[in-house]
C-alpha cells in the first residue's frame, strides 16, 4: 500500500511532534516529503531531525511556492504549523492546490479568514482536519462521557477557569502570541482550545458572546506603574536574569530553532514580557449563551503561580465537576530562571498543598458525591497525543465520543474569540452569527 505524502508548513517547535510521528510510529502510512519553511535554519533543523532517524531528507521549499510543490511532489496532505495569522492563507491554497489539509489550532485567527477557508472546502471538496489535542486528554473524555450519557441530565450552565502560570503565561508575552495581529490573543490562540471542549463537552453551538478584559500585569505601562525600571528588551543577555527573562542559550533546540535563526527574519523570541509592543489581554472573563439553554461562564489569567483549570457543569439531575493541577508551583533556580515543580515532591517537599493531579467528581441530586476514575496513559495529555496522531495519520476509527474535529469545529471554537474580540471592542455583547459566516449564520436560530 502506497504512503500518504505530506508537506509540513512551519518548521517550528510544534512541528517536531509531527516530524516524530511520520518518521516513527506512523512511517508505514506516512512520508515527509517537504518542509516548507521560510528560514532555512528552521527548516534545516526540521529536515535534519527527520534525517536522524532514519527518513529520507525531505526536501526544503519556500511558502511561494507550495502550488508548485504540491502539483511536483504529489503531496496528498498538508500539515500547517505556521503563525496563526498565516493559516487562512496557507489553507485556501493547499485545497485550492489539490491536497488536503490537518492543521493546528486555532484553524484561523479572524471572521474573514474562516469564511475564506469555508469557501474553499465548498469549492474544492477537500479535507480540513483540526487537531484538538485536549478533546483526547482522558480526563476531558471522562467529562464528555458523564454529559453524554445523560448522569447530570440537561446541563443548565458550565463553569470554567483556566489558570496559566508565570512560566507557560509569561511565554506567550514573549513571542509573536504577544500581538493580536498576529495571533487573535488568547481567547483566539489559547482559548480555542478551551471553547472546543465546551462545544464538544455541551453539543452545542455558541450563539452570544459578551467579554471583559484587559493587559493588566503584563506590558511596559503595568510595569512602570509598578515601579519595575529599565529591562533589558530580551532574555538573553550577559549578567543577571529575574525569573520572568528567557535566556535563549540555556536551552541547546529553542538555540537552534530561534536564535541561530534569528537573523534570517528578525524574530525574537525571547522578548520582555514587561516591554512595549503588547496588544494582547493576560485578565479575561466571558458569558457564553448556547443554542439550547446553556450559559458558560469563562475566565483565563496568565500571570498565575500555579497551572491548571477547573470545570464545573451543572444539569437538571446534578452537577460535575473536574479539577486539575498541571503545575503546582513555578519557583525560582536560585532566584534566577524558573524551574518546573512536579507537584514539589522531587524537591522533598511531600507536604505541598497543591499536588500535581486530576480529580473528576460527579453528585446527583439527593445523592453523596462519587469519583470517577481516569485512567491515563504514557506520553503528552495523558495519552491524549498518541491517540489524536493515530487518528490523524491512520484515519479516525468508530469513535463513541466523537473526538475527531473538522474545519466546523475549527470555526465553532474560534468564533467564540472572535466574537469576544469585538465584545471587548464594543464593549457590547456579539452574536456569533452576525460574523459574516455563513455555517454560524445558518446555526443561529
Amino acid at each position: 500500500m502506497s504512503k500518504t505524502r505530506y508537506a509540513l508548513l512551519g518548521a517550528g517547535h510544534r512541528s517536531q511532534m509531527y516530524v516524530d510521528a511520520m518518521t516513527g510510529e506512523h512511517a508505514g502510512g506516512a512520508e515527509l516529503v517537504a518542509i516548507v519553511e521560510p528560514n532555512p535554519v528552521r527548516a534545516a533543523y526540521a529536515a535534519d531531525r527527520a534525517v536522524s532517524r532514519g527518513a529520507a531528507a525531505p526536501g526544503v521549499w519556500h511558502p511561494d511556492a507550495l502550488e508548485t510543490l504540491i502539483a511536483a511532489e504529489r503531496i496528498d496532505r498538508v500539515i500547517v504549523c505556521a503563525r496563526d495569522d498565516l493559516h487562512a492563507e496557507l489553507i485556501v491554497r493547499s485545497l485550492e492546490a489539490g491536497a488536503d489539509v490537518v492543521v493546528e489550532k486555532p484553524l484561523t485567527i479572524d471572521a474573514a479568514g474562516a469564511a475564506a477557508i469555508e469557501d474553499a472546502v465548498e469549492r474544492t471538496g477537500r479535507e480540513v482536519v483540526l487537531t484538538f489535542n485536549y478533546r483526547y486528554s482522558p480526563r476531558n473524555s471522562a467529562l464528555r462521557r458523564i454529559i453524554q450519557d445523560g448522569t447530570i441530565g440537561e446541563v443548565t450552565s458550565v463553569e470554567f477557569t483556566w489558570l496559566l502560570d508565570t512560566k507557560h503565561g509569561a511565554d506567550y508575552f514573549r513571542r509573536w502570541h504577544r500581538e493580536k495581529e498576529h495571533s487573535g490573543g488568547l481567547l483566539v490562540h489559547k482559548s480555542s482550545h478551551h471553547f472546543d471542549l465546551v462545544n464538544w463537552w455541551l453539543q452545542q453551538e455558541p450563539r452570544r458572546v459578551y467579554a471583559s478584559g484587559g493587559l493588566r500585569f503584563y506590558g511596559a505601562d503595568n510595569a512602570a506603574a509598578r515601579g519595575l525600571g529599565p529591562r533589558p528588551a530580551r532574555g538573553t543577555h550577559e549578567g543577571a536574569h529575574d525569573p520572568f527573562e528567557l535566556d535563549l542559550r540555556e536551552d541547546p533546540r529553542l538555540a537552534a530553532l530561534y536564535l541561530d535563526a534569528e537573523e534570517h527574519d528578525g524574530y525574537l523570541r525571547d522578548r520582555d514580557v514587561f516591554g512595549p509592543g503588547i496588544t494582547i489581554e493576560d485578565n479575561l472573563a466571558l458569558v457564553v449563551d448556547y443554542s439550547r439553554g446553556a450559559t458558560l461562564s469563562y475566565s483565563l489569567n496568565a500571570h498565575s503561580p500555579w497551572e491548571g483549570y477547573r470545570v464545573g457543569v451543572n444539569g437538571t439531575l446534578g452537577r460535575a465537576e473536574l479539577e486539575v493541577t498541571e503545575r503546582g508551583a513555578v519557583l525560582a533556580d536560585e532566584g534566577l530562571h524558573p524551574v518546573l515543580d512536579p507537584s514539589a515532591v522531587a524537591a522533598g517537599d511531600t507536604a505541598s498543598l497543591r499536588p500535581q493531579g486530576e480529580r473528576l467528581l460527579v453528585q446527583r441530586h439527593w445523592e453523596a458525591a462519587y469519583e470517577v476514575p481516569i485512567t491515563s496513559a504514557a506520553g503528552g495529555h495523558g495519552g491524549g497525543d498518541a491517540l489524536l496522531l493515530s487518528d490523524v495519520f491512520a484515519g479516525p476509527g468508530e469513535d463513541a465520543l466523537g473526538r475527531p474535529a473538522d474545519w466546523r469545529d475549527g470555526v465553532r471554537s474560534i468564533a467564540v474569540g472572535i466574537a469576544g474580540n469585538r465584545s471587548l471592542e464594543t464593549g457590547m455583547p456579539v452574536r456569533v452569527g452576525d460574523l459574516g459566516i455563513r455555517l454560524l449564520a445558518a446555526e443561529a436560530p
